[in-house]
């Protein structure tokens, strides 16, 4: 579904050049959470950036269903941003004077639905994400795991076939994460949805299908054993 070869970047010129990603190859396949780790700096929200058409890579290619992309200037990937790709944050970036509602209608009619199909599609999306009975809730309103699910609401409501998840527990308890980990899974299991995962947390990366990580500009493991050890995934 999603497959990245070869994909390469830097920042700078001269002595001043420093190359973030050295070759990225990667597959996720349809239905599949993958946890992506690695220390601060390795690459991993530039990686995110390329992939969901915010930032273009010096060489390489990116497959997304029927998208190819990579080297692209992002002003040329739109398509890729409104129909390939949703995003989930740290910070759920939610308007503060709308409900949960509008603010994944607001998205939507952002990127050309109009708005009654917007109503539609935000309803059955936050229908999805448990929150039926807090529509009509401000975000001052809602806990930081409700918020956290408008967030995700409002990158499935387009029907995008990947999410990029940057952090998606980081400002929430244990519990709470957990909760969003199982939401996660659930919604790779039941809706074909693929998701690409940045967490600093093992524990977490340990619940997801598989995990990549990332270091020295390259993905140095591919599964949460050869990374983590049995005794993480036991716990």
């Amino acid at each position: 579904m999603l497959r990245v070869s070869e994909l390469k970047k830097g920042f700078g010129s001269g002595r001043n050049r420093l190359e973030v990603l050295k070759g990225i190859n990667l597959e996720i396949r349809q239905g599949e959470l993958v946890a992506l780790m690695g220390p601060s700096g390795c690459g991993k929200s530039t990686l995110l950036n390329i992939i969901g058409g915010l930032l273009d890579g010096d060489s390489g290619e990116i497959t997304l269903e029927d998208f190819t992309y990579g080297t692209r200037p992002p002003n040329k990937v739109v398509d890729i941003r409104r129909k390939g790709v949703g995003w989930i944050f740290q910070d759920f970036h939610l308007l503060d004077q709308l409900n949960a509602l509008d603010n994944v209608v607001m998205a939507l009619e952002l990127s050309g639905i109009n708005s009654d199909e917007a109503e539609k599609l935000a309803k059955d999306s936050l229908i999805r994400v448990g929150l039926e009975s807090r529509m009509e809730f401000i975000p001052d309103q809602l806990s930081g795991g409700q918020s956290q699910r408008v967030a995700i609401a409002r990158a499935i409501a387009g029907s995008r076939p990947l999410l990029l998840a940057d952090e998606p527990t980081g400002n929430l308890d244990v519990k709470s994460g957990e909760e969003i980990i199982e939401l996660f899974k659930e919604l790779c299991r039941t809706d074909g949805i693929s998701i690409l995962m940045v967490t600093h947390d093992p524990i977490l990366a340990s619940m997801a299908d598989r995990m990549l990580l990332l270091k020295d500009g390259l993905t140095a493991a591919s599964d949460i054993r050869s990374a983590w050890g049995e005794d993480v995934e036991e716990e």
